[in-house]
């Protein structure tokens, strides 16, 4: 059995204002910091070995924290850059439900059916979690590795990792703790 420790970076100054970030690259700020060390030591002692990391400042600052305070090595995930929200990127996600309140509402219902503004779909980003994730399930068949990604992509790899349902994305980082440990057994996750 493999573990992957699903890691979300540490917050920027869009978490902390509510904003929709998407794949723009705002870094981490100093309490987002603050908060990759913290991991770094609530899970030092899970023999992590190797950090892989997604596409984005946020995900590279907070994966190159970990691997150095693990003493592991870092690899980044080809073309795993997070989900493009087109124009809702750097909105608040209170103008969106106020300005587009039937398009919010689908989004929280059946994101998988919503393009945002000059967006992607999340079909898009499914398939490059899936690609990406394959490609580490071949790798990796046992021990424990960590994966650094940002919102909503964490949703989508612990979605196609455990096989669960994707759930309401505005609220993923609510629902779910800066980090997780997912059993899964390589041979029973398949690409579709």
């Amino acid at each position: 059995m493999l573990e992957i420790v699903l890691i979300r970076p540490g917050c920027t100054d869009y978490d902390l204002q509510g904003r929709i970030q998407g794949n723009l690259d705002v870094p981490l700020n100093e309490r987002g910091k603050a908060c990759v060390q913290q991991i770094a030591e609530e899970i030092r002692g899970l023999k992590i070995e190797v950090v892989y990391c997604t596409c984005g400042e946020p995900v590279t600052q907070a994966a190159t924290i970990l691997a150095e305070a693990l003493g592991v090595k870092l690899r980044k995930m080809d073309r795993m850059q997070n989900l493009n929200h087109g124009l809702w990127q750097g909105m608040l996600i209170e103008d969106v439900r106020l300005k587009q309140p039937k398009v919010y509402r689908q989004w929280q219902e059946h994101p998988e059916n919503v393009c945002p503004p000059e967006g992607e779909m999340l079909s898009a980003a499914v398939q490059r979690v899936e690609a990406a994730m394959s490609k580490l399930l071949r790798r990796h068949k046992e021990g424990v590795v960590a994966v650094v990604a940002p919102e909503p992509l964490a949703t989508l790899i612990r979605s196609y990792v455990a096989h669960e349902q994707i759930g309401d994305l505005w609220k993923a980082l609510e629902h779910h703790s800066r980090w997780q440990v997912i059993t899964v057994d390589p041979a029973l996750v398949h690409a579709d």
